[in-house]
């Protein structure tokens, strides 16, 4: 039975390259696909939204296909990328994608079901004091949870040392799902994570309350700190690090052009959301939702709307299961702080226009390769890069 835990403080490259011409047709689009319920959207283009189409010609490489199960993909300064490895290390990856070395020293990961070295991101300095912040799901006392450590790369890239838990996102729990786990740093140098709600009926309830980590987004210091300014600093009943709640898996987050917090979160059967990231607000997850329960069960009567939380700028029905996330500022101009979605059962990178936060057009790119896209790239390189569950490093750039 599963318990509640008390919470406590050198690979070879192969390139293809795949000619698309104008871009791939965008079709099967969700339109002609059949919902899973017949509930009706809060607002006019909030799901189903009609298909566009890319005009600028692109290329689409596949750099390597040997990074085993990769999950979270960035650029080192001099344009390699670090790409984490689901059963507990990271890779640094040459820009041509020929030449993969493994990153030593990391702590033990719990790897089952979708645990395991999730996430990574930078410091904001880096470049003078070669620390980076990763997540992860950490083994604890016959359970598990999300943590969140930091520690200092090595000159030539091959160990990690003086690696420290930063924070814990309790309660621990016997469960292998719904991490979370996504890390973005803000102007200010404060990071925020993303963490799952852990799937289970027992454990989504702690989505909606308050004094706990689960389900949640988080803000904190780079020393895993409550950052200043947090909405819920000094009130009762709140954890401080919290700075939006109601959430259920949310592997995609990412900032925009203008500094908004965008989490693209997995819904239940159907219910898959893009979210604008407010703080202080209530997400629903728990007691409002576009999806049903996997069995076909309604979820809280079919709840869709209710007074105190927030509407999905969009949602999916059926789902695409998004995961990573990055806002395009490459070279193709069309493309232009349009949002990019890794997505996993939808087994393409999806495209989204929008206006005013607004949703006003949706392409899915990339749907002749069948694969399961874990995570998205805007790359310092102005390309965007996209990896794989069956370990590939996808490269599309301008023809």
């Amino acid at each position: 039975m599963k318990k509640l835990l008390l919470p406590i403080l050198l690979a070879s490259a192969t390139t293809m390259i795949s000619c698309q011409g104008k871009g791939k047709p965008s079709e099967p689009s969700a339109k002609e696909e059949k919902p899973n319920t017949s509930y009706k959207p809060a607002f006019k283009g909030q799901t189903r939204i009609a298909p566009i189409k890319t005009s600028t010609p692109y290329n689409v490489e596949v750099l390597t296909k040997d990074l085993g199960k990769p999950w979270g993909i960035i650029n080192l300064p001099d344009g390699k990328f670090l790409i984490t490895e689901k059963s507990g290390f990271m890779n640094v990856v040459s820009i041509d994608g020929k030449q993969i070395s493994k990153i030593e020293g990391f702590p033990k990961v719990d790897s089952k079901g979708q645990g395991g070295m999730l996430d990574v991101a930078l410091d904001p300095n880096f470049k003078t004091n070669n620390i980076i912040y990763f997540s992860y799901s950490e083994p604890y006392e016959g359970g598990n949870h999300t943590a969140v450590a930091k520690g200092k790369l090595s000159p030539d890239l091959k160990n990690i040392s003086e690696v420290k838990v930063i924070f814990r996102a309790t309660p621990t729990y016997n469960g292998d799902k719904h991490y979370g786990s996504r890390l973005v740093f803000d102007k200010d140098g404060n990071l925020f994570v993303s963490t799952g709600e852990r799937s289970d009926k027992e454990t989504r309830v702690y989505a909606q309350k308050t004094d706990n980590y689960l389900g949640k987004i988080l803000k904190i210091t780079k020393d895993g700190k409550p950052a200043p300014g947090n909405p819920f600093i000094g009130k009762t009943g709140y954890k401080p690090e919290i700075y939006a709640f109601g959430i259920r898996n949310p592997q995609g987050l990412a900032m925009d052009e203008k500094g908004q917090l965008w989490d693209i979160e997995m819904g239940p059967r159907g219910g898959d959301e893009i979210n604008l990231i407010q703080p202080g607000k209530n997400y629903g997850w728990g007691d409002v939702t576009y999806g049903i329960e996997y069995s076909g069960d309604k979820i809280n009567n079919g709840t869709t709307q209710k007074e105190g939380t927030e509407q999905p700028v969009y949602y999916w029905d059926p789902v695409v299961s998004p995961s990573g996330v990055t806002f395009y500022t490459g070279n193709i101009d069309e493309w232009k702080n349009n949002l990019f979605i890794a997505c996993l059962s939808g087994q393409h990178i999806n495209r989204i226009v929008m206006k005013d936060n607004k949703v006003v057009g949706e392409e899915r790119l990339l749907l002749d390769q069948k694969e399961r896209f874990r995570d998205v790239l805007n790359g310092s390189d102005r390309n965007l890069y996209g990896i794989t569950d069956s370990g590939k490093l996808y490269k599309i750039s301008k023809k």
